[in-house]
């Protein structure tokens, strides 16, 4: 029997990367914010991880102008490629085949920064029709179970589209889409209403959405119709609204630890955390840590 559409294998995930990465200036000028290492694999390679480890055929990565060298990462060096095999350096030479072996990447641009909904939008020929998975590069997610392979899970029992949640602080609720949602059961929710980055006496709840989606194709032709929302952009949580509405939007309480690599210190301490995850570098780095905070 033909599977139906709606609870179709995800197969591809989308990751957008057209931002300007104000936030890390003067770095990411000349540099994407993508690139920035945490210990020593640019942070968007975590991501991508992410999907193959969650089952994840295709990416389509979307750019801008000035982030060739994102796709780069992904493509092979034969240059690179060729010096380290005549010098005999086996094992970083298999690290870098690995990275080109990875996945199947598709890049599509984003002309304007027209928003996250636009970002989807300018996936669209490349998604077809058929479910997707949509994956922030901004939020790494330390997990047992890859993050989005979490979502996957609950998208594959009931053929929903279904978001990542996450309670946030008061102080930081004006940041995220914020949801009013009701528990169906442990840890999954049903979401009724969408609040886009919403100053705290309007937040319905401290409920927010983190950057891991997995969406049914129609959401594509509802970000196609939308017009410009909040900051004159095309809002992938107006979208998420229309899917509440139709109440086929779920949200789910991810299991792992968040850190936002797009931000100073969320980038800090993910380096932190990765290093100290490095047997060999645990030890050393620990020592250099304990000696800086004792000053």
């Amino acid at each position: 029997m033909k599977k139906s559409r709606s609870r179709a294998k995800i197969r591809k995930a989308v990751i957008p990367a057209a931002g300007l990465g104000t936030r890390f200036l003067p770095f990411s000028k000349a540099v994407p914010k993508e690139m920035l290492p945490i210990v020593d694999k640019p942070s968007i390679q975590y991501i991508v991880e992410e999907a193959v480890a969650s089952g994840i055929e295709e990416v389509i990565l979307v750019t801008s102008r000035g982030k060739s060298t994102v796709e780069d990462h992904f493509d092979i060096s034969y240059e690179l490629e060729d010096t380290l095999a005549k010098r005999g350096k086996t094992e970083l030479l298999k690290t870098v085949q690995k990275v080109s072996r990875m996945i199947r990447l598709i890049s599509v641009r984003q002309k304007e920064p027209l928003g996250l909904g636009h970002a989807v939008l300018c996936a669209r020929e490349a998604l077809g029709d058929e479910p997707f998975a949509v994956i922030l590069p901004d939020d790494l997610i330390d997990s047992t179970v890859p993050g989005i392979k979490q979502l996957i899970k609950e998208y594959s029992q009931s053929g929903k589209a279904v978001v990542a949640l996450e309670d946030v602080p008061d102080s930081r609720v004006h940041l995220y889409g914020i949801v009013k949602a009701v528990e169906v059961k442990k840890r999954l929710y049903r979401i009724k209403h969408v609040v886009e980055k919403p100053k705290l006496k309007d937040a319905p709840s401290n409920l927010a959405i983190i950057g891991r989606y997995v969406l049914p194709p129609e959401i594509l032709e509802i970000l196609a119709r939308l017009k410009p929302g909040k900051g004159g952009e095309i809002q992938l949580t107006d979208a998420l609204q229309k899917l509440a509405d139709r109440k086929i939007l779920y949200g789910y309480k991810f299991r792992g630890i968040r850190y936002d690599s797009g931000d100073k210190l969320g980038f800090l301490q993910a380096n932190v955390v990765y290093g100290l995850k490095r047997p060999d570098l645990r030890e050393r780095f620990r020592e250099i840590l304990e000696k800086e905070l004792s000053k």
